[in-house]
């Protein structure tokens, strides 16, 4: 089986996010990069799926060169080799052109991205490579299993769940649950300092959305102590409005 994964670089959970020229860029100064969890969990079932030569998996990443590092990482978890397209990620749109042109015609059998990134938590990447690649699509698969040419997948959905099969190739959005995230060990890492990864340039995309301007979100309100039910009825419906 030939798996290819896709990956983005996002701030870690724990950064301190602020802005720049009126609120129009985002600050990167002092950010610390990780591999996007979400997507990690889609890298940890392809390397289940590819255990004991049973298939490949390759990773993909849009970004600059100050995205290696997180590349390095998903090799040493397990990846077999690496391609990175030599751009800023601009928005969705941008990002799934620039996959779906690599993966043309590159015969893969399963194309795997996370629900969505953390940063933006769009949730478009996948949908739009099924388009792009005309390649079914499914997302917030939370159980993957792989019979033959045959995928099975768990779904989320409003109450409950729903189970599909689908024929290979597919492309699968992944969520908590598919796989437990891999800790790279020592052999993993110095591993991937010597395996493949390829620079491609990327193609021309129009540019259909831009940001304006990012805000904050408003900061927490104090907290108020009562007793009285009374009191807390009329708070709730005239200060808080939610009643």
């Amino acid at each position: 089986m030939k798996i290819l994964v896709c990956i983005s670089n996002v701030p870690d959970t724990t950064s301190k996010i602020t802005f720049t020229n009126d609120n129009t860029v985002f600050n990167t100064s002092g950010i610390q990069y990780i591999i996007n969890p979400y997507d990690e969990i889609a890298l940890s079932k392809a390397v289940e799926l590819a255990e004991g030569g049973k298939g490949t998996v390759t990773v993909i990443n849009v970004g600059d060169a100050a995205t290696e590092p997180t590349i390095r990482k998903a090799l040493a978890i397990g990846a077999d080799d690496a391609v990175r397209v030599n751009a800023q990620p601009r928005d969705a749109w941008f990002v799934a052109n620039q996959i779906a042109n690599y993966a043309k015609g590159q015969g893969f059998d399963l194309i795997l991205t996370g629900r969505e990134s953390i940063d933006y938590n769009g949730a478009q990447v996948a949908a739009l490579l099924g388009e792009l690649l005309d390649l079914p699509s499914i997302s917030i698969a939370k159980k993957v299993d792989i019979q033959g040419n045959e995928a099975t997948i768990d779904r989320e959905i409003e109450g409950g769940k729903e189970v599909l099969s689908v024929s290979l190739p597919v492309v699968i959005g992944t969520a908590e649950g598919v796989a437990e995230p891999k800790i790279p060990n020592m052999r993993g890492i110095m591993g991937a300092r010597t395996k493949p990864l390829q620079v491609v340039e990327p193609i021309e995309v129009a540019e259909l959305a831009s940001i304006a301007r990012y805000e904050s979100p408003a900061p927490r309100g104090t907290v108020k102590l009562v007793e009285d039910v009374d009191q807390l009825v009329q708070l709730l419906h005239g200060e808080a409005k939610v009643i």
